[in-house]
């Protein structure tokens, strides 16, 4: 049974009225919002720029259900489904750091009749200035169907809907999908919730570390380990495509990069070698994979074709270290790490690896570069006693910092780029964790892992 997206709704509507709530009303937006196309999808576009979308109080009451059927899932019913997906909507929009939701447990629950047509005046009279309602109905077929809907309060209007039919095992990926809903039309920017996260999961004492693959939803949800620990692996990257992870592993003291296919559990050797390899890397179009490799002292850029064999194709020939490319969105650059000038600094060349030119000019060292999804800007650790999450334009100009902690490294972008994820080692403990950080450096927020977790890669938004 596959996840597919529904183009209308049929809701069965009943005459159960929302009980008026007892709060003292609060401010509520008045912006007109612009005129938008109409589509299956629902409405297109995003609020005024008079609109101060960073602050408004989004309400996500419990979704309804036209009859509390008994469900596959870890909520148990549509009942508790319908809580259970308003919660994980409100957790996506608050951790972003642009949004004030409430969710379910503050909120009058709507009836199922409701979800077309709100009471506003409740809402309203609650401070709400945008509302969520939704729904979620047990098909015959064993199957849910999922039903999404924004509305601007002040305005009394329908924003954006969306609906789903999925399996039970997929209920999150529908709350995910509300919320990337909610986020661009409010927004305007790219959708980013409904996707994946790897990293590295680490245990054991720091002689003998176990580090092994896994991969979990972007809310740290649905967890599991992808290798066994057998071998080391280590900087795990998604495919464009979604259907692959690229790692590096390391068994007996030799480094191999592999392809693993998520759907068949199987992975394919891409090469393998005697000498120290580091850091695998996609190019946009899934074609090629970068890596850097050491031999006689020099580590430097090689590239190789993703369907493996062939000979890989030096990029870098100057004496030193070059570490840590990667591709801008469009294939036609490259970005990296080199010490040629005497310390650690940020490199940009061609994809053939002609043009090379040394873009950061700053003190201290700079580390593990990575291009935005957008191509405008670079991630990259800066090392200058601390370790700090630092972006700058691909130009080298325009530093600035994200985060200033004791030892955050190896940044990941989210699908939209608008978000930057590292991992971070705790002064003292040594313990490592997942963390995020905006690209205004005020809204962090670490992502649950049952143990220590390092080298995060945030995959592309899910098809």
């Amino acid at each position: 049974m596959s996840f597919r997206r529904l183009p209308l709704f049929v809701l069965l509507l009943s005459s159960a009225a929302v009980a008026q709530p007892q709060m003292s009303p609060q401010p509520v937006v008045t912006a007109t919002s612009p005129a938008a196309e109409q589509d299956e999808g629902g409405l297109t576009g995003s609020v005024s720029d008079e609109t101060p979308w960073q602050d408004l109080g989004i309400a996500i009451p419990t979704f309804a259900t036209n009859a509390d059927v008994a469900t596959q899932t870890s909520a148990g019913s549509t009942a508790g489904l319908g809580r259970a997906l308003a919660d994980v909507i409100t957790s996506d929009l608050k951790n972003n750091g642009l949004f004030k939701p409430t969710g379910p447990d503050a909120l009058p629950q709507p009836s199922f009749g409701q979800i077309v047509a709100p009471d506003f005046g409740v809402w309203s009279g609650r401070g709400a200035e945008m509302l969520v309602h939704g729904y979620v109905r047990a098909n015959g077929d064993g199957s849910l169907t999922v039903g999404c809907y924004l509305y601007d309060v002040a305005l009394r209007q329908q924003l954006v809907k969306g609906g789903w039919q999925v399996p039970p095992s997929d209920w999150r990926r529908t709350a995910h999908k509300c919320a990337d809903l909610v986020y661009s039309r409010l927004s305007g920017e790219s959708p980013f919730f409904d996707s994946k996260i790897a990293y590295i999961a680490e245990t054991g004492p720091k002689d003998r570390r176990m580090k092994r693959l896994a991969i979990m939803d972007s809310d740290g949800a649905n967890h599991r380990y992808i290798t066994t620990g057998q071998a080391i692996a280590l900087t795990p990257r998604y495919a464009p495509d979604y259907r692959s992870l690229l790692y590096l592993s390391y068994f007996n003291g030799y480094p191999r990069i592999y392809v693993y296919d998520l759907e068949t559990g199987k992975q394919r050797l891409i090469t393998q070698s005697t000498n120290p390899t580091f850091a695998p890397r996609w190019s946009p179009d899934g074609k090629w994979i970068l890596y850097s490799m050491a031999i006689g002292g020099n580590t430097d850029i090689y590239k190789i074709s993703a369907a493996g064999g062939g000979e890989p194709q030096r990029l870098t020939n100057t004496p030193g270290i070059n570490i840590g490319g990667s591709f801008s969105p469009d294939g036609s650059k490259i970005v990296f790490e080199s010490d040629r000038s005497g310390g650690q600094q940020i490199y940009v060349m061609n994809a053939d690896g002609s043009d090379q030119k040394r873009i950061s000019f700053f003190g201290g060292r700079a580390a593990t570069p990575e291009w935005s999804p957008r191509g405008d800007q670079i991630a990259f650790t800066h090392i200058a006693g601390n370790f700090r999450i630092a972006v700058i334009s691909p130009s080298g100009s325009n530093l600035r910092y994200l985060t200033d902690s004791w030892q955050d490294e190896a940044p990941t972008w989210s699908p939209n780029g608008r978000i930057v994820q590292f991992f971070r080692t705790e002064k003292g403990s040594g313990r490592t964790g997942i963390w995020q950080v905006d690209l205004t450096g005020r809204n962090e927020r670490k992502l649950p892992t049952p143990v220590d977790a390092s080298d995060p890669a945030w995959g592309p938004v899910r098809p």
